[in-house]
């Protein structure tokens, strides 16, 4: 069998560098209990902080002093576990620093209503204390959440809450992670191929349709041995997000995840009725390519197929050395940082190794390093995806720079714009590159719809799908596996068109392969905004308007300081109005374009 990769062979320059937070166990250890001991110094606040101002800022800075050493202790507890989620050692500390977590919510509780008790009138007046002048934006948002902070003893039992909360979210992930268990995948000629987490992309973008459909129905079926515990998981966790959503007076789960991103729901059903309205362009696109592949229809494992016949291998550097270069009109210091981050400093843990957590993502915490954990595995595919995560790590690294502390971190909302940037400026840059060379033109075909693939179809499918399964928990509707495989494979088939033979069972367990997204409260929503602010940004940049650099600098150095729609429009682009979600879904129809032109052209 090939494609095993255990994590003790996996060499030291593919891992994270996580001696920059701490050396070894021991030091993480100590550190974690010398932050549990200091829970106390939180809780001597209580009933003081009506005191005054010098009270509130030696409140604010022994709270964000603590805070930041939680960070600190997530980041490597999270990075160890994800990298190896066979490694029982490093999943116990994962769930240790969720308890302590926990443990500092609850220790805080009070401070909200507390403050809250005080009066915001009043607190403004506090602000022209020497020790409180930048907190103009931390009271505004302190006002956003008025409404919905409950007194000093709910809100301790909340944050209490957060532990046993998790812990559908993160039982999903143990079984999809760590107890899966696929059986093999067999290419044409009979060799078996692991299906693990880190793998079963690159066997889905197989040119060999038996390994793609035996390793797209392995990968289903054990979810689908499954379905049960997962939806029941699932379940549990929407019914959990709605109980917190009332217990906060909000609308609905909708409106708690919305409010804190200061996001209008009018982007949400601008975003979903424009995807709707232009699934023409994908039908067209799965048509196009169910002729490329000379089937009479194309079946769920064909998604992903190539269309470039032979796809260019590339090296971990020769990627980061094409993003450099499209970036350039960013500026040198920009440039410098991302190669130095990806080649020398250790920001990028990238071997498939057994074990490792699927996916990829970047991670970090105002002084550490802005971390990435992803499957290198060679290709186009792999290049995009990091260069996706240098994107979140370059604006992580920007606003932690730039900021204070207390504004330091974006929003979710603007997080995937940074990231989608990445994407689209390297991807222009190699198809202007490589003009005229249709095999690499392919390839490019192939990375773009990939990519768009994930943000503008099944990232908009899935929050059609996360609102319904919100909506019916909140009326007390039976949600079984077959209602939510019967519900997804209903949206699928929407997506997919015509030329789609659809296989609803293991089509619609696919929500059971999303454990990351579906337990984050709608995130999946901002991938598509975000692929859509990216594309408008690099617009701007390429087409040398006036500013549009400057712009794109300043809000990745902006952070939290703003309110994200408010950063994004400041720097040239409206996120809130329909005509970068229009403008994203012109540039797919121009790619399904020149797919058409190279396919009539062969």
């Amino acid at each position: 069998m090939t494609d095993t990769y255990p994590r003790a062979n996996v060499p030291q320059e593919q891992r994270w560098d996580h001696a920059d937070l701490f050396a070894d166990v021991a030091a993480w250890d100590a550190a974690h209990d010398a932050l549990q001991a200091r829970l106390a110094d939180l809780t001597d606040f209580q009933g003081t902080l009506a005191q005054g101002p010098e009270r509130l800022a030696a409140w604010l800075d022994t709270f964000e002093t603590l805070e930041r050493e939680l960070g600190r202790l997530s980041v490597w507890a999270s990075m160890a576990s994800n990298v190896d989620t066979e490694d029982q050692a490093a999943v116990e500390r994962a769930d240790r620093i969720n308890a302590l977590g926990a443990q500092f919510a609850e220790a805080t509780a009070f401070a909200t209503p507390e403050l809250l008790d005080v009066g915001i009138d009043t607190l403004r007046t506090w602000l022209t204390h020497d020790a409180l002048q930048d907190r103009t934006r931390w009271l505004d948002r302190l006002a956003l959440q008025a409404p919905h902070v409950r007194n000093a003893d709910i809100e301790a039992l909340l944050g209490a809450l957060r532990t046993p909360f998790s812990g559908a979210a993160v039982t999903h992930g143990l079984r999809a992670n760590a107890e899966l268990g696929p059986p093999p995948a067999r290419d044409a000629q009979g060799v078996e191929h692991a299906v693990t987490q880190a793998r079963i992309s690159t066997h889905l973008e197989s040119a060999d349709r038996t390994l793609r459909e035996t390793a797209w129905k392995a990968y289903a079926d054990a979810h689908l041995a499954r379905k049960r515990t997962m939806a029941n998981l699932l379940v549990t966790g929407a019914r959990q997000t709605n109980l917190v959503a009332r217990t906060r007076k909000y609308d609905d789960a909708l409106a708690m995840t919305l409010k804190p991103l200061e996001v209008p729901r009018e982007v949400i059903t601008t975003l979903l009725e424009t995807y709707e309205r232009h699934l023409g362009v994908w039908h067209r696109w799965f048509d196009l390519k169910r002729r490329h592949l000379g089937l009479e229809r194309l079946a769920p494992w064909d998604v992903a197929a190539p269309v470039c016949p032979t796809p260019p291998t590339v090296t971990y550097e020769q990627a980061v050395d094409w993003l450099a270069a499209s970036l350039e009109p960013l500026g040198s210091e920009y440039v410098d940082a991302m190669r130095n981050g990806a080649l020398q400093e250790g920001w990028v843990d990238r071997a498939p190794n057994d074990g490792k957590r699927m996916g990829a993502f970047s991670t970090g915490w105002g002084g550490s390093k802005p971390y990435i954990m992803m499957s290198w595995t060679e290709d186009l595919a792999s290049a995009s995806t990091l260069v996706h995560e240098l994107g979140h790590s370059m604006h992580s690294l920007l606003s932690w720079s730039t900021q204070p502390y207390p504004y330091a971190r974006y929003t979710l909302f603007a997080a995937e714009v940074a990231s989608n940037f990445n994407q689209a400026m390297m991807r222009d840059y190699l198809l202007d590159q490589h003009a005229g060379d249709r095999t690499f033109e392919l390839a490019v075909i192939d990375e773009t719809m990939a990519n768009f693939g994930r943000y503008f179809l099944i990232m908009p499918t899935l929050m059609r799908f996360e609102l319904e399964l919100h909506d019916r928990a909140a009326k007390g509707s039976g949600l079984s596996a077959d209602a939510l495989n019967d519900l997804l494979a209903d949206l699928f088939a929407e997506a997919y068109g015509p030329a789609m033979e659809m296989d609803r069972e293991r089509v619609g367990i696919t929500w059971a392969q999303f454990h990351t997204h579906l337990y984050s409260r709608f995130y999946v929503f901002m991938y598509a905004t975000g692929i859509a602010g990216a594309h408008a940004f690099a617009r701007r940049i390429q087409d040398g308007e006036p500013g549009a650099v400057e712009g794109y600098l300043a809000f990745l150095k902006e952070g939290g300081r703003m309110p994200p729609l408010d950063a994004i429009r400041r720097a040239g682009v409206d996120l809130a109005s329909p005509g970068p979600v229009e403008d994203a879904f012109a540039i797919l129809g121009r790619h399904v374009d020149r797919f058409e032109t190279l396919l009539d052209g062969a």
